[in-house]
C-alpha cells in the first residue's frame, strides 16, 4: 500500500517540479560519488603517503565532498529554475545562467582542492563549447583545417613551460602527475628503480 501511494504521488503532475528537484539531488549525490571515488582511489595510492587507514579516510572524504557538493548544486539549480519559471510563467535562457551562478557561488565558491578540480574541468569544456558556438553562430569563420592539432600543441607547450619554470602556478595533483612523469624519470640507481619501481626504498 505504501509503495502504491508513493508511485501515485510520483505521477502527480502538480508535484513534478518539486520531485524533479529531489531526484536531481539524488542524481547529483550518486554521480559525484561515481566520479570521485575511482579518481581519489587512484590518485591517493599513486601519490599520497601515509597509512592505509589515512589513505582510505582521504578517499572517503574526497568522495563525500564531491558527492555532497554536486547534490547541493543540482538541488539549488533545479529549485531556482522551477521558481523562476513559476514566477515568470515561462522558461527563458537567462534563468539557467542566473540559477547556475547562484548555485556556483553558494556551493562551489569555497577554494578547496575538490572544487578547484571541478571548476578547471568545467572551464576546459566551456572554452571548447564557446569556440564551437562562435563558429555555429558565424562570429568566427569555419576553419579550413581541423584546429585540434594546433590547440593540442599550444596546450602541451604551455603546460610544460609552466611546469618547468612556474610550477607553483599549477594545481597540486597536476604537479604530482608531471613530477612522476618528467622529474622522477631522471633519477635511478639500479635496475630496480629504473624498470620495476619508480623510487628506491630507504632500505636499499
Amino acid at each position: 500500500a505504501l509503495l502504491r501511494a508513493a508511485n501515485a504521488l510520483l505521477q502527480q503532475r502538480r508535484y513534478r517540479a518539486a520531485l524533479a528537484v529531489l531526484k536531481g539531488f539524488r542524481n547529483g549525490a550518486v554521480y559525484g560519488a561515481k566520479i570521485r571515488a575511482p579518481h581519489a582511489l587512484v590518485m591517493t595510492f599513486l601519490f599520497k603517503s601515509g597509512s592505509l587507514r589515512e589513505k582510505l579516510k582521504s578517499i572517503a572524504q574526497a568522495t563525500y565532498t564531491h558527492s555532497r557538493n554536486l547534490a547541493y548544486f543540482v538541488f539549488t539549480y533545479k529549485g531556482l529554475m522551477a521558481l523562476q519559471s513559476r514566477l515568470q510563467g515561462k522558461k527563458i535562457p537567462f534563468h539557467s545562467f542566473f540559477a547556475a551562478c547562484i548555485g556556483g557561488w553558494l556551493v562551489f565558491g569555497e577554494n578547496n582542492p575538490i572544487n578547484s578540480q571541478i571548476i578547471m574541468y568545467l572551464l576546459s569544456r566551456i572554452l571548447f563549447g564557446l569556440s564551437r558556438l562562435a563558429v555555429e553562430k558565424g562570429y568566427v569563420p569555419q576553419p579550413k583545417q581541423d584546429p585540434f592539432p594546433l590547440v593540442a600543441a599550444l596546450i602541451w607547450g604551455t603546460v610544460l613551460w609552466l611546469f618547468e619554470y612556474h610550477r607553483q602556478t599549477l594545481q597540486p595533483s597536476l604537479q604530482s602527475s608531471m613530477t612522476y612523469l618528467y622529474d622522477d624519470s631522471n633519477v635511478w640507481h639500479d635496475i630496480s628503480d629504473f624498470l620495476i619501481y619508480n623510487k628506491r626504498t630507504d632500505s636499499k
